[in-house]
């Protein structure tokens, strides 16, 4: 067994969204220890965020940049957790340190800081990793496998799709709550799509090993958040003539977060939810429709004993598949094979695509995304 990597979290207070996820899901294999951190920038938050999870008070910092100058050569990584938009200058100063970095996504707002990144890292041979975290179900990963033995055939069409409903759901008042502030600014990438559009394509270059040609996207505002796109439809074309479709967005009433894959080949199709993330359900080309999850005796991937943490009919949600995508970067960190972590030029090819998809929104015409 490993010693636990040591991790730095900058930002993740226990008052954010998504903290709490990376403490226990870094945590929950042994893989990683959390011993020092800079949480929020509210004393009393950073104080007892710290205190909650186990970090030491001499090693709770109320500076990112202090943090980084005293602790650095005890860290084998850093979490960075703050909104998108600060997470270059963060990422740069860890890179400069030679820290591996672990982002949230979106890496950062936009393709130049992406490329910027992606180059640094290159020059310094650094190591930056994006939580894509839904890759981490094990249906999903059985999935991929069995695109890719060419078990459905050629692929032809894929729709995903990510509804939510944050922006429109009412309080018992009538009244919408407001994001935070950063989420109510779009720049050349909108907002919607660094917190879910960067999601569903990721799923779709890895679950098809294909990238994407075109786009034409249309954007809409349909909630109660004023200047802010909140919905995004749009379709690709990818290489080998395969076809996706999107959407995407926060404006969807009775959907908490409704992210759905179907794929369609030339032998069979396939489609997974992660509302019932056990399941996969499979067609072939007769017509025979049947439901398969982690036990099913043709599984090579889904059936491995780091995926059964407890036996079937025992389902595995959100956590452990994060903890799952924990898992593997802490296995490349050691310089172990892992085909399932994904660094930055993943997330540049991401931005790419989003950008390009504001544009064709903006121009009402589809764009090519190799020009």
């Amino acid at each position: 067994m490993h010693r636990p990597l040591s991790l730095g979290f900058i930002g993740g207070g226990i008052n954010s969204a998504i903290g709490l996820t990376h403490n226990i899901a870094s945590q929950m294999d042994g893989h990683f220890q959390l011993t020092t951190g800079c949480f929020s920038r509210d004393t009393s938050l950073n104080q007892q965020t710290g205190r909650a999870w186990g970090v030491k008070d001499e090693a709770i910092y109320s500076s990112a940049v202090t943090l980084l100058e005293e602790q650095h050569a005890q860290m084998d990584a850093v979490v960075i957790l703050t909104p998108t938009p600060s997470h270059r200058e963060i990422i740069l100063a860890c890179l400069e340190y030679g820290l591996p970095v672990i982002s949230e996504k979106a890496m950062v707002a936009s393709v130049g800081d992406a490329r910027d990144i992606a180059r640094r890292v290159f020059e310094m041979k650094g190591q930056l990793y994006v939580t894509y975290n839904y890759t981490g179900y094990p249906m999903v990963r059985e999935l991929r496998n069995r695109l890719l033995s060419g078990e459905l055939g050629k692929i032809q069409h894929v729709m995903v799709e990510m509804p939510q409903e944050g922006f429109i759901r009412s309080r018992e008042d009538g009244s919408v709550p407001q994001p935070q502030e950063w989420r109510r600014v779009d720049g050349d990438i909108p907002t919607v799509s660094l917190d879910l559009g960067v999601h569903v394509h990721q799923l779709v270059e890895f679950l098809t090993d294909k990238q994407a040609e075109d786009v034409y996207a249309i954007n809409s505002t349909f909630a109660r958040v004023s200047d802010v796109i909140d919905t995004i439809n749009l379709i690709s074309r990818y290489s080998d003539d395969m076809v996706c479709n999107y959407w995407y967005g926060k404006a969807a009433l009775g959907y908490r977060n409704g992210l759905r894959i179907r794929i369609y080949g030339s032998e069979g199709s396939a489609e997974w939810l992660q509302m019932e993330p056990e399941y996969l359900r499979l067609a072939d080309r007769h017509g025979n429709v049947r439901l398969i999850d982690r036990t099913a005796g043709d599984n090579k991937v889904a059936n491995q004993p780091r995926y059964c943490r407890f036996k079937a009919g025992h389902p595995a949600g959100f956590i452990e598949a994060f903890a799952n995508y924990y898992a593997d970067i802490a296995a490349s960190l050691r310089g172990e094979p892992t085909e399932y972590s994904f660094s930055c030029d993943t997330a540049v090819r991401g931005l790419e695509f989003l950008e390009k998809a504001q544009q064709s929104a903006v121009t009402s015409a589809k764009v090519n995304l190799h020009r």
